[in-house]
C-alpha cells in the first residue's frame, strides 16, 4: 500500500489506469452472482414519505451483460404466474446479451461507470483514508465535448461530483455525482431535474474482485402535466457466490440460469 508521504498521482493518469482495470472488473465480474435488494422511497413535496416499494434481485451476467431476476416484490415472493413471466423475461434478455457484444449496452439508456470514467474531467487529486486503506479523491465534472451514445450518456456531461480511487488496486471505491443541471429526455417531455444525486460504492469481495456493495439516489424529475416526481432509492448489494458462466459464452449452448 502507498506511504501518505508518496507523490499523489497525475489525475488523468490515474483515470486511465482506474478505466483500464473496470473494464477488467466488467469482465471478470461475470463468474459472480448475488443478491441485490432495491428500496425505492416516492416522497411529496416537503420531503416525507408516500409510498415505499421494494424489489429483490438475482443478479448474474451473460457475455458481461447484466441480467436481473426478481425473487420478490414488496417483500412478498412472485406467485406461479409471476414466476413464469419474469423467467419468459429473464431468457428473452439472455438471449439478446448473447448477441450483444461486450462492451456494448442492452439498452441504449444504460450507462456504466467505465463511460462515466470516460466523460469525467478531474482536479483537486489528494490523499484520503476509506475503511482503513488510502484512497485518491478528485472532484470532477462532466467533459462537455466527450462523444455519447444515447441519452445516458448525454447526461453523464451535467454531472460533477467527487470519485475515491483504492490506492493499492486502482479501483473505484466509491462515486459522489449530482446533476448540476436539468437533463431533457423524450422530445423534452420528461426531465431529471438539478439537485439528483447518487452514491455509488465498491468494494474487495472475498479478496478477489471489486464489486459493487449499494448505491444511494435522491431522484428529482418532471414531466409534462405531472407535478414533479421525488424519490430516495436504496440499493443494497450482497451474498457474492462464484458461478461458472461459461455455457453463456458458448453460441448455440444451453443456458442455465444461476439459482
Amino acid at each position: 500500500m502507498a506511504q501518505p508521504s508518496a507523490p499523489i498521482p497525475d489525475a488523468a493518469t490515474l483515470l486511465k489506469e482506474v478505466a483500464d482495470h473496470q473494464r477488467k472488473v466488467d469482465q471478470t465480474r461475470e463468474d459472480y452472482t448475488w443478491h441485490e435488494t432495491v428500496v425505492v422511497r416516492i416522497l411529496d413535496k416537503n420531503g416525507n414519505v408516500k409510498k415505499t416499494e421494494s424489489e429483490e434481485d438475482e443478479v448474474f451476467f451473460v457475455n458481461t451483460h447484466e441480467i436481473d431476476r426478481m425473487v420478490k416484490k414488496d417483500g412478498k415472493d412472485l406467485t406461479q404466474d409471476q414466476q413464469a413471466k419474469e423467467q419468459d423475461r429473464v431468457m428473452k434478455e439472455i438471449a439478446k446479451a448473447q448477441k450483444t457484444p461486450p462492451g456494448q449496452f442492452l439498452d441504449k439508456n444504460e450507462v456504466s461507470i467505465t463511460q462515466i470514467l470516460s466523460m469525467m474531467k478531474a482536479s483537486n487529486p489528494r490523499r484520503e483514508m476509506i475503511d482503513g486503506r488510502s484512497a485518491i479523491a478528485f472532484d470532477f465534472v462532466g467533459d462537455p465535448h466527450a462523444k455519447t451514445h444515447g441519452m445516458a450518456e448525454d447526461a453523464s456531461k451535467k454531472m460533477s461530483g467527487t470519485l475515491w480511487v483504492d490506492e493499492q488496486n486502482r479501483e473505484v471505491r466509491r462515486l459522489v455525482a449530482r446533476f448540476d443541471d436539468n437533463f431533457h429526455l423524450g422530445f423534452g417531455l420528461f426531465s431529471v431535474g438539478k439537485g439528483s444525486n447518487f452514491t455509488f460504492d465498491q468494494k474487495l469481495v472475498n479478496n478477489e474482485l471489486w464489486l459493487p456493495v449499494g448505491a444511494q439516489a435522491h431522484i428529482v424529475a418532471h414531466a409534462v402535466g405531472v407535478i414533479g416526481y421525488r424519490a430516495d432509492v436504496n440499493v443494497i448489494d450482497a451474498d457474492y457466490q462464484r458461478f461458472h458462466a461459461q455455457a453463456e459464452q458458448t453460441p448455440g449452448a444451453k443456458v442455465v440460469v444461476p439459482q
